[in-house]
């Protein structure tokens, strides 16, 4: 299997990768294999795709009205 070797990664992208690492239960190395594969293996996805699943989910969701009233009660409840 073939290996690479990144060289100058900014300290702060290292600290994020290694949080990220810990989350996912994952060593470094691991989680760098994984994002590759997230980055390679992804399907594109056309601006018409996107509208059209922006589209449908305006569809869904005209019928609920959000007013000041609703999102006030949202934004205090649980609050003290």
């Amino acid at each position: 299997m073939p290996s690479i070797t990144v060289k100058n990664i900014p300290d702060n992208a290292y600290e994020i990768l290694k949080q990220v690492a810990t989350i996912n239960h994952r060593s470094i190395n691991s989680e760098i294999i994984c994002l590759i594969e997230k980055a390679t293996l992804s399907k594109p996805f056309s601006p018409e795709q996107h509208l059209a699943l922006a589209k449908r989910s305006r569809e869904k969701t005209k019928k609920f009205l959000l007013t000041n009233d609703i999102l006030q009660v949202a934004k205090e409840e649980g609050r003290p």
